[in-house]
């Protein structure tokens, strides 16, 4: 069964919750100046206002779940000579062809996934935002057998509401096909910073259009490609963006600052990322949360370590970014 968002995913989830409630409210802000009851910590609810969307390449795994499989199973000679011939994600069901002739089967594939790099804190902070109330969501240019089939391996595939990517299926002769998340000649998307396949900004308008008036959404977004930049344009002033730095959005970012309406916020491995997003779904919850009663929590019976005040450490503070004048003025 996956954890509820009052359930508590692991120890690390149980750790973060802690720091939060102690960042969050202090001392005389809980009766008795408590944090137990009968020996279990007291955890705070109501933070399912935020929606967490993540990219998938490079941000939940460390590596391009394309080129890993490309590499892993041989063809990387033939996969460069393509490139420029075609569009990546027609040229990646091409691929599957290709391999599928050489005898590679879907089980082949499968397994070369699994062996996809991960950082050890990504599962953590994945399960801790989970924990919090978070809603989570992956808008990625990967293929939804290539994500499905990592997640699942990890057991986080329950976490996520909804994965945006390109659609895949297995066809009647055991091969994998790979399709345009966006119809390129039928319905072309139009958008002239995203590939023909997939412009991921319509699917954060998408997301946010869903929410009503009355639920007040605050987005994190994050993300390490050229293909994220778009999405970033999207957000609103109470939102947030988490550029991985030194990768192309950040750079595209940091170039054109005045064009980002979202606080942004830099990460540049797991073990940051998780603190990152950590903070700022604190950070929410304390705009939102100015005063909190003691019916509003509740105790988790769990096991548990108390967290050292080594671990208090501060958080990554917002990007400085230099204020570039959009082109022409």
């Amino acid at each position: 069964m996956v954890p509820g968002p009052l359930m508590i995913a692991d120890q690390a989830a149980v750790e973060s919750m802690i720091l939060i409630t102690l960042e969050n409210f202090p001392s005389h802000a809980i009766p008795g100046n408590r944090f137990w009851d009968a020996g279990k910590p007291l955890l705070i609810v109501g933070m399912a206002g935020i929606v967490v969307v993540f990219d998938f390449d490079k941000t939940i795994i460390d590596c391009d779940s394309d080129n890993w499989v490309v590499d892993e199973l041989g063809a990387t000679e033939l996969f460069n000579q393509l490139l420029p011939t075609m569009p990546w994600n027609s040229l990646m069901d091409k691929m599957m062809r290709v391999l599928h002739s050489q005898g590679k089967t879907i089980e082949d594939i499968a397994e070369c996934l699994k062996r996809a790099p991960l950082h050890p804190r990504i599962i953590p902070a994945i399960k801790s935002a989970h924990a919090l109330g978070c809603d989570l969501r992956i808008v990625s240019d990967a293929n939804l057998f290539f994500i499905e089939t990592i997640l699942k391996h990890h057991g986080i595939m329950g976490y996520f509401s909804e994965i945006n990517t390109n659609p895949s299926f297995i066809d009647e002769e055991g091969r994998l096909r790979i399709l345009p998340y966006h119809d390129i000649t039928s319905s072309p998307h139009e958008c002239i910073l995203c590939p023909p396949n997939m412009c991921k900004g319509l699917v954060i308008e998408r997301i946010q259009n869903s929410a009503s008036a009355e639920e007040k959404k605050r987005f994190i977004y994050l993300g390490d490609g050229k293909g994220d930049f778009c999405p970033s344009l999207k957000l609103g002033e109470a939102d947030f963006v988490m550029p991985r730095k030194n990768f192309p959005v950040w750079e595209l970012i940091c170039s054109n600052p005045m064009l980002i309406k979202a606080e942004i916020n830099e990460w540049s491995d797991g073990e940051e990322l998780e603190r990152v997003l950590l903070h700022l779904i604190n950070k929410i919850s304390i705009k939102e949360n100015n005063s909190i009663d003691s019916s509003q929590l509740i105790s988790v019976d769990c096991k548990f370590q108390i967290i050292p005040i080594s671990t208090l450490e501060a958080f990554p503070q917002a990007l400085s970014v230099p204020q570039v004048l959009p082109v022409g003025q």
